[in-house]
């Protein structure tokens, strides 16, 4: 990875063996999709593995999930990213977010818009959100051949992550991550100025089901 781009290694379906073999090999970031397979492997794994949660979350699970999560990248709506600042604040934790933004063609992928993005930035204070830190952007391009089309959005959802971090969120030198990229993508994500990525298949070969 190029110097400034953290490497997820998404572990999600593969088994423990695997994981171990990339941790001997240096990696300590994994990210996981389901929160029961996460929370399986936390305690499998040395304490000094930095967990990150990137599939979509449930409100159900967020109890489950937050005493071993590091981060979650997938914060796709008010209701969430208020739900997990109640739990973090019952256990006395403080929580890093990444605010996942809706970039895609597919409808069905989650996120925010542009427009809600601004609202959340502009009233952090008022949604009292003090046990959660909002660190910067997740985004998932469409998934699609059309390399122009991939390069595009991600050269969106990083222009509206420089426009929050000059503009409302500029106070807050935590915002400083942008998750996109995956296996099939990663290069163009880089290349359009990603700071964290998240890889599975390239490094574990095909999952484990």
């Amino acid at each position: 990875m190029p110097p400034g781009v953290k490497l997820v290694a998404v572990s999600k379906f593969h088994p423990i063996e695997r994981l171990m073999q990339a941790y001997d090999a240096g990696q300590r970031i994994f990210g996981e999709s389901r929160v029961q397979e996460m929370v399986q492997k936390v305690p499998l794994m040395p304490a000094d593995v930095e967990w990150h949660f990137i599939g979509h979350l449930q409100t159900n699970k967020v109890r489950q999930l937050l005493p071993n999560v590091s981060m979650i990248h997938s914060v796709d709506s008010l209701k969430l990213l208020q739900c997990i600042n109640k739990e973090a604040a019952r256990i006395g934790k403080i929580v890093n977010v990444l605010l996942q933004v809706h970039v895609a063609q597919e409808q069905e992928k989650f996120g925010f818009s542009v427009d809600e993005l601004e609202q959340i930035a502009s009233g952090t204070d008022d949604l009292a959100v003090s046990n959660v830190r909002i660190c910067g952007l997740m985004a998932m391009a469409t998934n699609t051949d059309d390399e122009a089309e991939i390069r595009s959005e991600f050269a969106r959802a990083h222009a509206v992550f420089e426009h929050l971090k000059h503009g409302a969120f500029s106070g807050n030198s935590s915002f400083c991550e942008l998750s996109m990229g995956m296996s099939d993508d990663y290069p163009i994500a880089v290349d359009e100025g990603s700071t964290m990525v998240r890889i599975g298949t390239t490094i574990f070969g095909e999952r484990e089901y």
